[in-house]
């Protein structure tokens, strides 16, 4: 592991915010690559799945972002804590107006359930976008912290921030399947569900170049934004997260989940970061 550190420790942060979704993105691909795999996908393993991402992101929330927010922020009392109310406040409406708006299926629920705008799109491609919501804030965790790194702030460090990256990967892995198995389900070819499975990831890459390059351009920002990838993924886990693993007959198995992806998680940014 303190081979990887370094590594990352000796690219331009930008790059290794790159790189490091990449392998987040990666273990999606391998996570939908089941489809080509297994014809049916057991529903207790995969609620207990759905709520160990739930806890891995609470954790990342905390633990990765928050808690080093607040720490590099100016002042003391409660004018040390307004970057994170103010950060962690406009995470949270920023996935909120993306939910009204953009049209998406979460998985385990019914078309008639679907949210956002009205539209025609095909039920793969509404899976697809519900999913994508959850990487948008992953992928700027990332960026941010690796972008922190760079610009010197105190309570920012590369191991965090490959800790952070490696959970995101573990919980992201699930999340594949999530995709791909009910599209296979419905008659798409495995290659079609694989397709959609992975596609959903792709933006993490994206959001981690923006985050690294904001907050070397625009320092300040960083205990800002650090706290605006918090809030957005507390929206994620409650609005979307705990609800989906919720649905079926093995909620105990995704509570369970739940706690053991928020052990994960912390033991993680804890070791390493």
């Amino acid at each position: 592991m303190d081979t990887i550190i370094n590594y990352f420790e000796s690219l331009d942060p930008v790059y290794a915010a790159f790189l490091a979704t990449l392998f987040t993105w990666g273990l999606t691909a391998l996570g939908a690559s089941l489809v080509f795999l297994f014809k049916g996908m057991n529903r207790a393993f995969f609620d207990g799945m759905l709520g160990f991402t739930g806890g891995v992101m609470v954790a990342a929330s905390f633990w990765s972002l928050l808690a080093p927010g607040i720490e590099m922020s100016p002042g003391e009392g409660f004018v040390k804590v307004i970057p994170a109310l103010v950060g962690f406040g406009l995470g949270a409406l920023f996935i909120f107006g993306l939910d009204k708006i953009l049209p998406h299926l979460h998985v385990n629920f019914k078309m008639s359930e679907k949210e956002g705008i009205k539209t025609p799109w095909h039920k793969s491609v509404l899976l697809t976008l519900a999913i994508t919501m959850h990487n948008i804030p992953e992928g700027l965790a990332v960026g941010v912290l690796f972008g922190g790194v760079a610009a010197g702030f105190e309570g920012a460090s590369i191991g965090g921030a490959v800790a952070l990256a490696i959970g995101i990967g573990l919980q992201n892995f699930p999340e594949g399947f999530a995709v791909a198995m009910p599209l296979r389900r419905q008659g798409l070819s495995r290659w079609k569900s694989f397709n959609y499975g992975q596609l959903s990831a792709i933006v993490e890459p994206v959001a981690a170049v923006l985050g690294a390059w904001a907050v070397l351009t625009f320092q300040p920002i960083l205990p800002y934004a650090l706290c605006f990838a918090a809030g957005a993924m507390i929206f994620v886990v409650v609005e979307e997260v705990v609800p989906e693993a919720q649905q079926g007959n093995f909620t105990d198995i995704s509570t369970m989940g739940f706690i053991g992806g928020f052990m994960v998680m912390m033991t993680l940014d804890v070791g390493l970061g």
